[in-house]
């Protein structure tokens, strides 16, 4: 089965996330850069603005076509209780190319259930879904079985 890891990471704790679960099914792996800036604290509070409006916004031109694979993870941090602007400005330009996806999040504290709602609703339901406290994933206190499976 031909997979691929798509994701998005402010503060690299998704990209970590990523990396390990594409090693681990051996998968291509896709970073998701937006055409906006979100690094420091402007960016930040850019994020939050833009995540709780929703707003769809430009991102890089990606290298993986969604289209020509099997199964697409999908990576997103919780940013003010909703998924990444940048993840769903992905999933937004990919309508209609994924055959089947699996979501991941990580967030510092909660937003997983809504967060993942709005994934699904700018996409298709999932296989499967994950969602790890960022703590977790800086100890690598989590597992992928069931997951990855």
């Amino acid at each position: 089965m031909k997979s691929l890891v798509a994701y998005y990471s402010r503060t690299n704790i998704t990209k970590k996330l990523a990396e390990d679960i594409a090693k681990n099914v051996d998968a291509d792996i896709e970073e998701i850069k937006p055409k906006v800036n979100y690094q420091g604290k402007i960016g930040y509070a850019r994020g939050g603005k833009d995540a709780i409006s929703e707003k769809i916004i430009d991102i890089e031109a990606l290298e993986f076509d969604p289209d020509d694979y099997d199964v697409v993870y999908i990576g997103s941090p919780v940013w003010a209780g909703k998924a990444s602007t940048p993840v769903i400005s992905y999933l937004k330009q990919n309508e209609g190319k994924f055959k089947n996806v699996k979501f991941f999040m990580t967030a510092g504290g909660r937003g997983f259930e809504t967060g993942l709602k709005q994934m699904e609703e700018y996409s298709i339901k999932p296989q499967n879904t994950l969602a790890l406290l960022t703590k977790e994933v800086k100890k690598n206190e989590y597992s992928l079985d069931g997951f990855i499976d």
